[in-house]
């Protein structure tokens, strides 16, 4: 497993962070605890040391089911824990923003109780807050910070422009952006500013919502409240761009590396600078191919050659926007 450092933790992090959006089952179609603990384990099987999660993920069930998983496996000690604050939902399962001083109050202490923990490795703010100024966010994760309760403070969804004016009042180890072959925003100025600054990028989305796993057909059907029900990019006719684009990266994976068009989008993120993998999964054989991302790398020729496919073929391309919650 490749590591990497992340600013003011001790122990350097695997380059693979596993994903918890889905294990929560909010929006992903419900949850298994067990095979989620499974599946957690298994992460942790194949090198991984660091869990990405959030209270919105399941409104807690997430950060539950990463805490009983952590605490019956004895291995706090060896996980970096990322999780989220700023987002508040009601007894409808509305979500929306909010970064207050207040709400991170009680957040913190909120978190680590499900987490069964007495510190979080990054702690995070989910999204943007307009309503709440940038310095008073910034000074209560400050705070936290030099009160033990975290170790370190990363930013979700933010601008490179916020993260500067972030930076004026704390430090900043991490910034989680959407970040994929498919949605590649950031690389206009985010991606710019935290690798000339030296904040580590947690990618999320690496697989687009699996549509890099090369499993997902124009007929795949999603039920209950899964979100992909809601992505344009999985709505006829654009999903046939995106299709048409995966099986010609699939065929030059196979071609030219002998890997899976998985095992290559998930190379490309980490060959894409100081970066971290996302990697999404709530049962373990989505894991199975964690290995293949390892000991190899794309040289420009190959990146030169995964942009011309994309651009051939995804000819209306649309961004993670759908995902944003509304300011409250």
């Amino acid at each position: 497993m490749e590591t990497i450092e992340i600013p003011l933790l001790k122990a350097k992090a695997s380059r693979i962070c596993l994903g918890t959006w889905a294990i929560g089952g909010w929006m992903w179609g419900g949850s298994d605890e067990e095979e989620s603990i499974k599946t957690i384990q298994t992460a942790i099987g194949h090198g991984v040391n660091i869990i990405d999660t959030a209270p919105a993920y399941g409104f807690g069930v997430a950060e539950k089911i990463v805490g009983k998983a952590i605490k019956q496996a004895g291995i706090r000690d060896k996980v970096i824990i990322a999780t989220k604050v700023g987002l508040q939902w009601d007894d409808k399962g509305q979500v929306f923003r909010n970064a207050s001083p207040e709400r991170i109050e009680k957040e913190i202490n909120d978190s680590l109780r499900r987490l069964q923990t007495d510190y979080i490795d990054i702690y995070q703010i989910h999204w943007p807050d307009p309503l709440v100024p940038l310095d008073e966010i910034a000074e209560t994760m400050l705070s936290l910070l030099e009160s033990g309760k975290i170790r370190a403070i990363g930013v979700s969804n933010f601008s490179h422009h916020q993260m500067m004016e972030f930076l004026k009042k704390a430090p900043l180890s991490t910034s989680q952006p959407p970040y994929n072959l498919f949605e590649r925003d950031i690389e206009k100025d985010v991606f710019l500013f935290t690798e000339e600054v030296g904040i580590v990028t947690l990618a999320y989305g690496s697989l687009c919502r699996g549509l890099l796993s090369g499993k997902i057909k124009a007929d795949t059907a999603f039920s209950g409240d899964d979100l992909r029900k809601q992505d344009p990019k999985f709505q006829p006719p654009r999903i046939y761009q995106y299709l048409n684009a995966v099986a010609e990266l699939k065929e030059f994976a196979k071609k030219k590396y002998n890997k899976s068009v998985l095992a290559l989008a998930i190379r490309w993120v980490l060959d894409s600078g100081k970066t971290i993998a996302l990697w999404g999964a709530r049962h373990p054989e989505q894991l199975k191919n964690i290995p293949d991302v390892m000991d190899w790398s794309l040289d420009a020729d190959a990146m030169a050659k995964i942009d011309q496919i994309i651009k051939s073929n995804v000819l209306d391309p649309v961004g993670p926007e759908f995902m944003a919650p509304p300011i409250a």
